[in-house]
């Protein structure tokens, strides 16, 4: 049987920590099962997941829908959407069946790119990927670029795929919406293909939740939408990540606004796998102690305060104030709470 390939590019940059990364989870084990019940996906479906963070590597091999099963989703520093598509065109490469005088090759490819930031390449890194994919690929299958939230590059996606969509992901409803979609376009392009239609077909939608971005528009490039704060647990010495985002406040001065980052949360994630997609580099970024708004509780020990940082820039938690050693370094010092302003090492998110 002739294969319709799906691929799943997902983003697992530190941004999509928390509720979007277990969404996501949940919303590609929601659509596996799914397409498990339908004959022409049976027939037809193999699907792979590709993750980019920092670095890019295939999580899950292209394979028959009948014997996937849902991967566990890592996340990564950094948003390498270079690298992502690298992986991507290599494993076209590698795992497509191409069409000879004497066989039916693969049906044309369909890939969903999850995204929800900016890319952290350099613009001549950026500039060869997007010609060598625009030259060698684009035309052999079909891309859907899909931003999760607004803090995407909808230029860039642009230079990629006419199909550019955002998918504003407002509550778990939205996102039950968003998966069915995915899966309704998968289940149609599967009937294609079975009478011989090599298209995609991307079903209707409600367009409060998915709606199409308009390309003829110069779209501006928002950015900084999240800071993520890599930290470690005072007691099991275990990686966790501290979300925070963007909120714009009046600052009572001449109509301005002033820019502050309320916690969503504090994170357990797997040391070996964040590691694995996190770049080499270290960009040594900060964020200002005023910028940020909560202090969430360590998600490893239950320590009180996720967020205090060592003479040394580690982040790590405490129950309150005393003495603390660091798990970065060792040192032993006296903690307290401090009303001035200093730097804080934060990812790229």
């Amino acid at each position: 049987m002739r294969r319709l390939p799906i691929y799943f590019l997902i983003d697992i940059s530190e941004s999509m920590v928390g509720d979007p990364i277990e969404q996501v989870q949940e919303g590609i084990a929601t659509i596996i099962k799914e397409l498990k019940t339908d004959p022409y996906a049976l027939e037809t479906v193999s699907i792979c997941i590709i993750g980019f963070a920092g670095k890019s590597a295939i999580i899950t091999p292209l394979q028959e829908v009948i014997t996937f099963y849902p991967p566990k989703i890592p996340i990564g520093s950094g948003t390498s959407l270079s690298q992502g598509f690298e992986t991507l065109m290599q494993s076209f490469d590698n795992d497509l069946v191409t069409t000879t005088y004497d066989r039916k090759g693969d049906w044309k490819p369909v890939v969903f790119l999850f995204t929800d930031g900016i890319p952290t390449d350099s613009t001549d890194i950026t500039a060869r990927t997007i010609d060598k994919w625009n030259t060698n690929y684009r035309n052999k299958c079909s891309l859907v670029a899909i931003s999760i939230g607004e803090n995407t590059n909808y230029n860039l996606l642009g230079k990629l795929t006419e199909h550019v969509l955002q998918f504003n992901n407002t509550n778990s409803e939205s996102y039950n919406t968003f998966f069915n979609w995915v899966t309704a376009s998968i289940k149609a392009t599967s009937v294609n293909v079975n009478a011989n239609v090599d298209s995609i077909d991307l079903s209707k939608v409600n367009s409060q939740v998915v709606e199409k971005i308009d390309l003829s528009k110069n779209h501006s490039v928002s950015d900084d939408q999240f800071v993520v704060i890599n930290g470690k647990c005072s007691k099991t010495e275990k990686l966790y990540l501290i979300k925070f985002k963007r909120e714009f406040s009046d600052s009572g001065f001449w109509g301005l606004q002033s820019k502050n980052y309320i916690a969503e949360g504090a994170f357990r994630i797997d040391e070996s796998s964040y590691k694995q997609f996190s770049t080499d580099r270290d960009y040594s970024l900060k964020v200002s102690s005023q910028e940020l708004r909560g202090n969430p509780s360590c998600p490893c020990c239950g320590n009180n305060y996720a967020l205090a940082t060592c003479a040394c820039g580690g982040v790590h938690c405490l129950s309150g104030d005393g003495y603390n050693v660091c798990p970065w370094c060792g040192n032993e010092g006296h903690y307290g709470m401090s009303d001035s302003d200093f730097d804080i090492n934060r990812t790229l998110g």
